[in-house]
């Protein structure tokens, strides 16, 4: 069974590389591609330098959406795991952890953050399912034709999908993992800003898929 590991990133070249260290030491995927969204600093560079790693340079930032539907199809796997470039803490058996029950039968299954900071830990109590980190088969994927379009509303549209379709999906616990705020990675006024842009680009998303699914 093929695993492709998939990194979304954009501008994280001091992120980065802890985090394919330790996708690359996880035993279960059998790939890995970071896509390079559009970033102005040197991500692409960084990545391209960790053993086992394929990146993929998209034109200019396109959104996380586009970015993960970049690396999909990029690959042939039949589980795809997406991990996020900003990530602190993650360790190679988080992300078999993450893997596993997909392998064992589930359709998806969504990394939680545990014991990491507490503004993380809260902010996935209040909505657990909104996390970067997640394995899917593929065929989930397969159905969702507009995530190019999602930008920052990919994971509530892959959620929407695979409520809809009453397909199995599991929680596992990151304990320890967390990941960088807006507020640190752009400062207090750029941050807010971004993060009020994160929200208006998963409402947009969440009314396109009510949309599409209602056809």
């Amino acid at each position: 069974m093929k695993i492709a590991a998939v990194i979304p990133a954009y501008n994280e070249e001091h992120r980065i590389r802890p985090v394919l260290e330790a996708v690359r030491r996880a035993s279960l995927p059998t790939e890995i591609l970071v896509v390079n969204d559009g970033s102005s600093d040197r991500t692409g560079l960084v990545a391209a330098n960790v053993e086992g790693v394929r990146v993929i340079d998209l034109p200019r930032n396109m959104g996380k959406g586009a970015a993960m539907a970049a690396g999909v199809r990029e690959t042939d796997a039949d589980i795809i795991v997406f991990i996020d470039a900003d990530l602190a803490g993650l360790r190679p058996n988080h992300v078999d952890d993450i893997i596993r029950p997909v392998i064992n039968g589930c359709d998806m299954c969504v990394g939680v953050f545990r014991r990491g900071k507490f503004w993380s830990d809260a902010a996935q109590v209040i909505a657990p399912y909104i996390s970067g980190q997640r394995a899917v088969r593929r065929d989930l994927i397969d159905q969702i034709s507009w995530l190019d379009e999602c930008r920052l509303g990919a994971e509530v549209t892959i959620n929407t999908v695979a409520r809809k379709r009453k397909m199995r999906i599991r929680r596992v616990i990151l304990n320890g993992v967390t990941h960088a705020a807006k507020e640190r990675k752009f400062g207090f006024a750029k941050g807010t800003a971004q993060r009020a842009k994160m929200y208006a680009e998963i409402g947009k998303a969440m009314v396109k898929t009510r949309r599409r699914l209602s056809k």
